[in-house]
């Protein structure tokens, strides 16, 4: 079931399956007692004009074989003449004097010693055979009008009256399955499309999906991915432009470099040589804050369209940075101190703040002469206003370059 059309249809199915279990249950069963009282009526139906036909009999008329012989010949033709319905059954019957003696009896009814005192619908087995059977008193005539079936032929006909009535159901599910597996492939047609949209792209071509028509359904997804694809496109647009960046900003430093090198092998004295290797120390410590700013740049871009303001304890914030700084500052010889509030809270993107308290720490160390101390002030004044400070003794900028 790793397709979405068999997650879909395999479920489906199963439930139609279990309905139409159910229901053909339910069918089964009422038309079996339905079919039954009908084949019910019908006994009733043919013992009452059978009454009427023997009503019509001349009272003086004692000649039961011939009435007999008229009967059983009708009832044992019962498809002979082409006429037949395919659901018609045998009837027989059986007629007493309501004192008992059987005056005339169809050759398949049972052979009963005395007549049925049930009058009515009901069931009796004779000789291994289950007979469902119709019972009429005619006091006028003084007669027992007995009419019946065999169970086991009814039941043949009722069987296949209800196959007749259940095939349509058997077939129609197959056919109802395959239906429904095309139905949703053309559901899944537009999912498709986007499928075969977005393999299309590529890092060059991120530009968003524009499909049309689109069920509502599909409409937050599109949207999501082109959320997605503008964000992997302005990714992929940063890290070119911090490449061009870093090859920009560090081809003249590493000319440099090279440069104070070449002059620390081809110096004459040592002190030519010492000189030129603290040149070319420097020029590594300024390529490697280049690269720091570079990478600080890269880091809180992504953070200046997408900020998340929380509150922070600003105090305890610029202690674990300035924990971080002091290996730098033994190394420079340059001591740092903290002055604040301890109890002092803003709302503030805590990722971005530190990376800016970390690099104002970092090139006021590296601008700090040695046996000075860079002093960072955490101060709430009393309009609420927080205030930080970083404080130190390097040279400073020049007025002209501020701005």
């Amino acid at each position: 079931m790793n397709s979405v059309r068999a997650r879909i249809l395999i479920p489906v199915l199963v439930l139609i399956l279990l309905g139409d279990g159910l229901i053909s249950w339910l069918v089964l069963r009422d038309s079996h007692h339905e079919i039954e009282e009908v084949y019910d009526a019908q006994l009733a139906q043919s013992a009452r004009l059978l009454q009427g036909v023997l009503r019509q009999r001349d009272p003086g008329d004692a000649d039961w074989d011939r009435l007999y012989q008229a009967f059983d010949q009708a009832m044992s033709r019962v498809g002979e003449d082409g006429a037949a319905h395919p659901y018609e059954t045998r009837l027989t019957f059986q007629v007493w004097r309501t004192d008992g003696q059987l005056l005339v009896r169809s050759t398949d009814a049972p052979i009963l010693n005395a007549p049925p005192t049930t009058l009515g619908p009901h069931d009796l087995m004779e000789n291994g055979n289950d007979w469902c059977a119709f019972m009429l008193a005619d006091m006028q005539q003084g007669l027992l009008i007995w009419v019946g079936e065999r169970d086991d032929i009814r039941q043949d006909v009722i069987q296949r009256i209800i196959r007749h009535t259940l095939w349509p159901i058997l077939v129609g599910v197959p056919l109802l399955a395959l239906l429904i597996w095309l139905t949703i492939g053309w559901g899944l047609k537009p999912l498709r499309a986007m499928a075969q949209a977005i393999r299309g792209r590529d890092s060059n071509t991120l530009r968003p999906l524009q499909l049309e028509p689109l069920p509502a359904d599909l409409e937050p997804m599109q949207t999501a991915l082109n959320r997605l694809l503008v964000q992997v496109d302005d990714l992929l647009e940063r890290e070119r432009r911090f490449i061009a960046d870093a090859a920009h900003e560090l081809r003249t430093p590493l000319a440099i470099l090279r440069i104070h090198a070449q002059n620390a092998q081809s110096a004459e004295t040592e002190e030519q040589r010492r000189e030129a290797l603290d040149f070319l120390v420097n020029g590594v410590d300024r390529a490697t804050r280049i690269g720091s700013q570079l990478l600080t740049m890269a880091r809180i871009e992504p953070q200046l369209n997408n900020t998340v303001r929380v509150r922070v304890p600003l105090t305890e914030l610029v202690r674990e940075e300035l924990a971080e700084l002091t290996p730098l500052a033994m190394e420079k010889g340059v001591e740092l101190v903290l002055e604040g509030d301890e109890e002092c809270w803003i709302e503030t993107d805590p990722i971005a703040l530190a990376i800016a308290l970390q690099n104002l720490v970092t090139n006021a160390l590296n601008f700090s002469p040695a046996g000075s101390e860079v002093r960072v002030v955490v101060r709430e004044e009393d309009s609420g206003v927080v205030q930080l400070c970083v404080e130190d003794a390097g040279p400073g900028i020049d007025e002209g370059e501020i701005g």
